[in-house]
């Protein structure tokens, strides 16, 4: 007999608005299994199920493999609780985002009526944390989801002033880099510099000498970051990289 707690797939896909073939694709990987299976193959979900479910669901939005979240969700001691506190700090900052781009598209619609003026930062106010969730996932892939999952949870934490000082922060890094141009990589102006840089990237997660190697490799091989850097000088990127390599050889890691 059924418990009436417990809820078919059928059920299951409704309440949840997934489809019923998705929860047998979940069941066949392994992500949610039913508790219990009738002999006529029927699956039957209990309350457990439904917050597993509403987990997968989250770190979906979050841009996470299901590989990945299966991972996460079987850890052992995987707290719930915090990571529905970590949801909640990650939709609060969209929440954050959103806002600042609103406000953003309106100064800049009363610009162009000749209402205000605008500094050039306020036109892209906003956009910085934007780009960031694109590369979140990237990231996942390439260092694991504990990575992303601690830093979502660290930068959650932060005030919006806090966030704007941080960024502040990271771009005084970048300019004075810009700055040492025509000094040697190995300088010690420039390494000092590089291990601000680490630090700067600390703040979300432990950056290795190799995690910081495989980033200055990215900053002159993916062209979204190349493109990035090549806007505060074209000679950038590739000085960038060479300072890391620099620095990371100190610890044993060639690249």
């Amino acid at each position: 007999m059924v418990n009436q707690q417990d809820l078919s797939i059928h059920q299951l896909a409704k309440l949840a608005r997934v489809s019923v073939r998705t929860l047998h694709f979940y069941d066949q990987i392994g992500l949610l299994i039913p508790p219990r299976k009738e002999e006529n193959a029927y699956r039957f979900y209990n309350s457990a199920s439904l917050i597993r479910l509403q987990q997968i669901l989250f770190y979906k939005e979050l841009g996470f493999a299901l590989k990945d979240i299966k991972s996460i969700l079987d850890q052992p001691g995987f707290d719930y609780l915090s990571a529905l506190e970590n949801h909640k700090q990650v939709l609060l900052t969209r929440i954050d985002q959103t806002y600042r781009l609103i406000e953003t598209v309106e100064k800049t619609m009363k610009q162009l009526k000749g209402q205000i003026s605008m500094s050039n930062n306020e036109y892209f106010t906003g956009f910085s944390e934007v780009q960031q969730a694109k590369y979140e996932k990237e990231a996942a892939e390439k260092w694991g989801p504990g990575i992303v999952h601690e830093s979502n949870k660290k930068w959650g934490s932060l005030s919006r002033q806090e966030k704007e000082k941080f960024f502040k922060n990271g771009e005084r890094i970048i300019l004075s880099l810009r700055d040492a141009l025509d000094e040697n990589p190995s300088s010690a102006r420039v390494q000092a510099l590089v291990k601000e840089w680490r630090e700067y990237i600390n703040f979300f997660y432990d950056c290795t000498p190799q995690i910081l190697l495989e980033l200055g490799r990215m900053y002159t091989e993916d062209s979204r970051f190349r493109a990035f850097y090549e806007k505060v000088d074209p000679r950038l990127p590739d000085f960038f990289f060479k300072a890391i390599k620099a620095y990371c050889s100190q610890f044993g890691v060639e690249g």
